[in-house]
């Protein structure tokens, strides 16, 4: 997988932790770019409100012995101004707010469409709970950059800027020696931030390993509990949530001792230049209001100056977690459909080739999973993959749907080589039956639609009636639209198989895999279930991955596999009568040698 890698460690991605990856987001803002325009002038609008009340609040105090029909004029005047600023403020939230909302939505659905397509190898390489960690834990962060913190930081900026502006206009001298204590409050700022950059990173980082560990063991609960394996998993999920802590807390510290050296330096700063200009009032040299207007400009400058090294810690978090999810949406897939795909001949009739097929897992690279492996299904035809475990059965069906593409060789459907054609294109030929069936939380009902979302009910009743699946479904609380929760816990191993086997017949794809279908099936659900499968089998190319001989005799062929090749080929009883590995096999299954 070409690009960076989403999975490396933090440190190796440090240098890339500036705020300048959030111009990733720009995409996404750009379509709604009128309304960040709009939430900007609403922005302004309540700034230039909020510097404005401080010369309304002049005006009162050196009026306020002066005449009383003025000092009325400029207490209105001070409440139309706060009811102007309450209004520009609700017009701005909702509109920052909306923005950000609709923004994170985009995002999030933007980084599930990509990582639902990406192939196999990339799961290989990253725990699906860091995927989901990005997708929740990161794309919080950027709502609330955009909700809240990018709207805060440029009202502050505006404020700083327009309170320094009008500062000099109300006192120079007073201003002057302000600034002076500036540098004081930016240095903390610039020095302890870059610190807080590589901790906002090494959070998310971390906060991601906790939700990879505790994704696991909950997706297999019941593999934990049956080992009694709780309290090692308690540990290890305690560890990373407490190294997730650890770095937080060294974040806290770091950001803590930031705001308090700020605001330090900048309110110490401000009782000095009050003392400086409560004297300059005593002599003359400033009235009373002009003082009181310079403090209330101190102070909105302060407290913006202290919110910007607030939300400047933020801003690390959101670049950082920016980072993360652009990094998943700029993935190249190792599987890409061609720039000029090819369509296959109609109708599909399912001759299926492989030439000269050479594989190596992308994880266990030094192990050739298939090797020089030759093989041709007729239109039709069903052919039966044995062998033992380890043999490349699973491989051949990996191959075929495209999720993985042979290092050398090439595979065919009617002739036309899978990888000039689209993906979606090849898929839609293929109906599947792994040997764990997924089953998903919805309805049973739901689930054999799966197989093809536009079939109707009395589609999926004939569907589930065909994996002798009907029965036990309408008995169910609901019938077939009885809830059957996360991955099928209320259904037993054989009844998620008749469904994924009734979603599979359902498909109606001219080319049928069967992997180990019937593993999960007693005796006589594996007998109704073998007859609607050579019914479903009939005109359609199918092939059986089969541990179980006694389920594969009626193969058309039988191809037997042995580390990654074709160790011999032909029907049941010649390949017993040949006496080599396949014979071996069913002298094991068929210790009283009836079958064999």
């Amino acid at each position: 997988m070409a690009g960076s890698d989403p999975n490396k460690p933090s440190d190796e991605r440090e240098k890339s932790r500036r705020l300048s990856a959030l111009r990733g987001l720009a995409p996404f803002l750009y379509p709604y770019r009128w309304l960040a325009g709009l939430a900007v002038l609403a922005l302004v609008c309540t700034a230039a409100l909020s510097l404005a009340l401080p010369l309304a609040v002049r005006r009162v105090i050196d009026g306020f012995s002066g005449d009383i029909a003025l000092m009325d004029a400029y207490f209105a005047a001070a409440v139309a101004l706060a009811a102007l600023l309450a209004l520009g403020t609700a017009v701005r939230y909702y509109l920052v707010t909306r923005l950000g909302e609709r923004v994170v939505a985009d995002i999030r659905l933007a980084v599930y469409t990509r990582v639902i397509g990406m192939s196999p190898a990339f799961y290989e390489r990253i725990m699906t709970g860091e995927v989901l960690s990005r997708l929740t834990t990161d794309t919080t962060l950027i709502l609330s950059v955009i909700g809240s913190s990018v709207s805060v930081a440029m009202r502050m900026a505006l404020t700083l800027l327009g309170g320094i502006v009008l500062m000099l206009v109300t006192s120079a001298k007073l201003t002057g020696l302000v600034l002076l204590l500036v540098p004081l409050a930016v240095l903390p700022i610039i020095l302890l931030g870059r610190r807080l950059r590589v901790l906002s990173r090494e959070s998310q980082d971390r906060i991601a390993d906790s939700s990879g560990q505790a994704s696991e063991t909950l997706l297999a609960a019941q593999t934990v509990q049956a080992y009694t394996h709780e309290a090692v998993s308690r540990r290890a999920f305690g560890a990373l949530t407490e190294s997730a802590f650890g770095t937080a807390l060294r974040r806290i510290r770091t950001r803590s001792l930031m705001n308090a050296i700020v605001i330090f330096f900048v309110f110490t700063g401000i009782v000095g230049v009050l003392w400086i200009g409560a004297r300059d009032v005593r002599a003359g040299a400033m009235t009373a209001g002009q003082l009181v207007q310079f403090v209330i400009y101190s102070v909105m400058v302060a407290g913006a100056v202290a919110s910007l090294s607030e939300i400047w810690g933020e801003l690390q978090r959101a670049a950082g977690a920016t980072e993360r999810l652009v990094e998943l949406l700029n993935l190249r897939d190792d599987i890409e459909d061609p720039d000029q795909p090819e369509a296959l001949p109609q109708p599909v009739r399912g001759r299926i080739g492989f030439e000269g097929v050479r594989f190596h897992y992308p994880a266990r690279p030094s192990i050739a999973a298939l090797e020089d492996f030759a093989l041709t299904v007729r239109p039709g035809e069903t052919v039966a993959l044995v062998g033992p475990s380890g043999a490349g059965k699973t491989t051949v069906f990996q191959l075929l749907m495209r999720f993985f593409d042979p290092d050398a060789g090439r595979i065919t459907l009617d002739g036309v080589p899978i990888d000039r054609l689209r993906r979606e294109d090849l898929r839609r030929q293929f109906a599947l039956v792994p040997q764990e069936p997924v089953i998903f939380a919805a309805s049973a009902r739901e689930n054999i639609r799966f197989g093809r979302p536009d079939a109707g009910d009395a589609e999926i009743e004939a569907a589930a009636r065909a994996a002798a699946a009907h029965d036990f479904l309408a008995a169910l609380p609901e019938g077939y639209d009885t809830y059957v929760g996360e991955r099928g816990v209320m259904l037993s191993g054989g009844q998620k198989q008749r469904i994924a086997i009734a979603r599979a017949i359902l498909r109606d794809a001219p080319v049928l895999l069967l992997d180990e279908a019937t593993s999960a099936l007693d005796a006589q659900s594996e007998r109704l279930v073998q007859q609607a499968v050579e019914e479903l089998s009939k005109g359609r190319t199918t092939l059986v991955i089969a541990h179980r001989l006694a389920t594969v005799k009626k193969a058309d062929r039988i191809v037997v596999m042995d580390g990654g090749r074709i160790a011999a080929e032909g029907t049941h009883d010649a390949l017993v009568a040949e006496g080599g590995l396949y014979a071996q096999l069913a002298r094991l299954q068929f210790t009283d040698g009836r079958a064999a």
